[in-house]
């Protein structure tokens, strides 16, 4: 594939298939995680349905399953080394923290809507320091 044809999907990627721009990362992984709460709203409504529970009891970090394949994903695209493991490690600690904040002050509401928040918060906070970490850390370790 040439660059230009790279260049024109969505995500646009570079030669090693690395997300090119911020936003490109954070639009594919926000619309993984609306594809993920709408997957878990038609299940809620189905057992809902059925009788098996009441809406809304499911956990709603499952949410995040897309945007970590995502993520995971990007994290095989960057060569080997320590640029991003520790940008990995960065993120992911500081998304779970930011989600479990969030959580924490949504505690009132259904799980489904408590998890699907953090799961939010998670997303957009790894994502931004994923790839602000990973460039600069690429640049300075050579």
């Amino acid at each position: 594939m040439s660059d230009e044809e790279q260049q024109r999907g969505f995500p646009r990627r570079d030669a090693e298939g690395r997300i090119l721009t911020l936003g490109d990362l954070l639009g594919v992984s926000l619309a993984g995680l609306v594809i993920g709460v709408l997957a878990l709203l038609v299940f809620e409504f189905a057992f809902a349905t059925v009788g098996d529970s009441g809406f809304g009891g499911t956990n709603g970090w499952l949410a995040v399953i897309l945007p970590l394949w995502l993520f995971w994903d990007e994290f095989r695209a960057w060569e080997f080394g320590a640029a991003r493991v520790v940008a990995a490690l960065a993120g992911l600690g500081l998304g779970v923290v930011a989600g479990l904040l969030v959580a924490g002050l949504a505690s009132g509401l259904p799980a489904l809507v408590t998890g699907a928040s953090a799961a939010a918060v998670f997303t957009v906070v790894y994502a931004v320091i994923w790839f602000h970490g990973v460039h600069w850390l690429a640049r300075r370790t050579g």
